[in-house]
């Protein structure tokens, strides 16, 4: 697909159009200061890392896409994108360390449906071949985690890591799953995208095994 523009879901067609305009309002220094991206002010574009991939941030004609191929993010990818830019400020001192979605403020108020379209994704496509989590996560840039065997950290930007875990289920043990945040998230991107977030990688993770 080429970055002729996309169509944005009317649930988050309002955070688009205001991410973008906060976008266009702040001097791109402030941001390249605060973020681990760069800027190129020729071209009115940012270039973002994002799952171990280059994407093009062009705020004058208001498109993303992949810098190898031109290829469109969807339009979670792209509102997750959209508010790292948007929400760019120095950080606060933090120890790093590993959350779940419950320990991110107002995390509790999304976890019924976080269960619903990460965690249970995860448990289906990984509860009974957890040794296929890691085949799937080098795609995305993923590497071993310290949580046992099937751990995988990856990171979504060069400062957001996320860790996935997996406990493969048998005849007697329930599988289960979880996605772990680093504490630090709650300065970079909304609840409800931190939110995103998880679900965007379960669900390249789960198709990512379909494929492979």
């Amino acid at each position: 697909m080429g970055h002729k523009g996309m169509e944005i879901e009317s649930s988050y067609r309002d955070v688009y159009a205001k991410f973008w305009r906060d976008i266009k309002q702040r001097n791109p220094a402030e941001i390249t200061a605060a973020r681990a991206v760069s800027y190129r002010s020729d071209a009115h574009q940012f270039v973002v890392m994002f799952f171990n991939e280059e994407y093009i941030v062009d705020r004058e004609k208001e498109t993303i896409y992949r810098k190898a191929d031109g290829d469109v993010p969807d339009v979670v990818a792209t509102i997750i994108i959209l508010n790292y830019l948007a929400y760019a400020q120095p950080l606060p001192e933090s120890t790093p360390g590993w959350v779940s979605i419950k320990e991110i403020p107002g995390g509790m108020l999304f976890y019924s449906a976080f269960h619903k379209t990460a965690i249970s994704v995860l448990i289906e496509a990984f509860g009974h071949q957890a040794d296929r989590l890691m085949t799937a996560a080098r795609f995305l840039g993923g590497q071993a985690g310290p949580f046992g065997e099937a751990s995988v950290v990856f990171k979504a930007f060069p400062e957001i890591p996320l860790c996935v875990i997996v406990w493969e289920g048998d005849e007697e043990v329930q599988a289960n799953a979880t996605v772990l945040y680093d504490p630090s998230i709650e300065f970079m991107l909304q609840s409800a995208i931190c939110i995103d977030l998880g679900v965007y990688l379960a669900g390249q993770l789960k198709r990512l095994v379909a494929a492979h």
